[in-house]
């Protein structure tokens, strides 16, 4: 009976293990691009460097380009339109300055001041007095078809026997105390008040078009 008991007892009192098991996958390789092989040593990234000499000389490019940006050497500047005339004109101090039978065909005299500048039988067609002052200037017998006197101050001046077909005198352009004998103004597109004015002292006719004065101006 105590063989049985023992026999009982040492049965029971042995706890049973039970193991549990997984079914096992195997690792899938990576590809060859991203394997490290521990053997080799990693190469660090290329650092991009500049000698101080290639920094200078950058550095001296980039401000020569930055200046030449700015600056323009004056004879560059403004010259006169066309093949002839190709001095600088145009927003200058040019009073007193002689272009008497000059050729000046499209020459550029934007915002200048010119008075008592002599034109007198210059070739001055197409030319632009935009916003000059012509003050006193003498514009005698000379050939201005076409030009431009928009804003510009023509008072004073001597237009006697000039050729002023299809010039411009739009704005506040003033010919006040100027000298209209002979000059034609054949297609000038004026303002009333301008025509008006230029009607009370306009007289003779002009030597080259054989056109009145009067008769170019409309009056009545």
């Amino acid at each position: 009976m105590a063989l049985f008991l023992n026999a009982s007892l040492s049965s029971t009192s042995k706890p049973h293990h039970h193991r549990l098991s997984f079914p096992t996958t195997s690792a899938t390789p990576l590809p060859p691009f991203l394997r490290i092989n521990p053997k080799q040593p990693q190469q660090p990234p290329p650092k991009l460097t500049l000698s101080l000499g290639e920094s200078i000389s950058s550095a001296t490019i980039v401000a020569l380009l930055s200046a030449s940006l700015f600056f323009v050497h004056p004879a560059l500047a403004f010259k006169g339109g066309g093949p002839y005339g190709q001095g600088v004109t145009r927003g200058q101090d040019l009073s007193g300055k002689d272009f008497s039978g000059k050729t000046l065909i499209k020459q550029d005299f934007k915002t200048s001041i010119l008075r008592q500048a002599n034109f007198k039988g210059a070739k001055l067609l197409g030319a632009s007095f935009f916003d000059a002052d012509l003050t006193g200037a003498d514009l005698s017998d000379a050939d201005l078809r076409s030009a431009d006197f928009s804003l510009a101050n023509v008072t004073k001046v001597n237009l006697s026997n000039a050729n002023l077909e299809g010039a411009l005198v739009t704005g506040n352009t003033s010919f006040k105390g100027s000298n209209i004998t002979g000059a034609d103004f054949t297609d000038v597109p004026l303002r009333e008040d301008q025509r008006v004015y230029l009607c009370t002292i306009a007289d003779g006719v002009n030597s080259t078009t054989g056109n009145a004065t009067r008769d170019t101006l409309l009056c009545e």
